[in-house]
């Protein structure tokens, strides 16, 4: 199954999708934030244009398991994604994934300006791969 990952921040929206397989992972790039509503209809259009199967949306929790102020914004995006379009939204934890982000392009090697633009994208790389780990996790 085809799965796209969102990233969403208050200016970027980073993009990665799976292959039907789910084996690799790439990603997509960025969507500049402008409005919530904006922001969805762009990101089903990529969505549509990718052949996604499912969406997958980052959303930060906090040491109890209950959702960030980002967190809270991720629940309405899905909720609007979700009368765009058919392909089923769900919400996964995304805590840590920016900062994950940050120390993979740094390891990478990338200039400070080089890892801004990737980060968001990396950070919806690592959210379907967590994705994808629990899934397999509840097959087995």
């Amino acid at each position: 199954m085809k799965i796209m990952a969102i990233d969403p921040g208050d200016k970027r929206i980073g993009l990665a999708i799976s292959d039907d397989l789910e084996i690799s992972i790439n990603p997509i790039g960025i969507i500049n934030h402008e409005s919530r509503k904006m922001d969805a209809e762009s990101i089903v259009k990529i969505a549509h244009e990718r052949k996604a199967e499912l969406l997958v949306i980052g959303c930060a929790l906090d040491e109890n398991g209950d959702p960030t102020i980002s967190g809270r914004k991720a629940m309405r995006l899905a909720d609007i994604l979700r009368e765009l379009t058919i392909i089923p939204v769900e919400l996964m934890d995304e805590s840590y994934s920016t900062n994950e982000a940050t120390g993979l392009g740094i390891e990478m090697g990338l200039s400070k300006n080089q890892r801004k633009g990737h980060r968001d994208e990396i950070a919806a790389m690592i959210i379907l791969q967590r994705y994808i780990d629990a899934r397999r996790r509840e097959i087995l």
